[in-house]
């Protein structure tokens, strides 16, 4: 049975920890994570950019409605995810709106990071 593990950060609190601390968390947490995938545990694991990066996007009675954040509203629930290469958040919005999903809930778009760059930084 798979599971989507979804991981929520509080940006306040990682901006308290002292210099240096969030490599060293992040680099115990890559080697875990290769860890897991060598026992066939972990399939893939991505980091997300900033929540400022994000978009999310609705459309109700034909009407497109983009606006920045990750905004959910409190009665809508994950229920799955897809993803997808496009040149810019632009082109990922014109991706979204092809999947109905926008007409009953919210599509969010969010640049995944570029981790390799994250693993060479902490030394993974």
């Amino acid at each position: 049975m798979k599971f989507l593990m979804l991981v929520y950060t509080d940006d306040s609190i990682l901006q308290e920890l002292p210099e240096g601390e969030f490599d060293r968390l992040m680099h115990g947490c890559i080697t875990h994570a290769d860890e897991l995938k060598g026992e066939g545990k972990l399939i893939e694991s991505q980091q997300l950019e900033a929540a400022n990066t994000a978009k999310s996007l609705r459309v109700r009675n034909g009407r497109a409605s983009v606006v920045d954040g990750p905004f959910a509203e409190t009665k809508e629930i994950l229920g799955g995810f897809n993803l997808i290469e496009a040149a810019d958040i632009d082109e990922a919005v014109r991706i979204a709106m092809e999947f109905p999903w926008a007409r009953f809930g919210c599509i969010e778009l969010r640049p995944v990071r570029d981790f390799e760059q994250v693993r060479a930084r902490v030394g993974a």
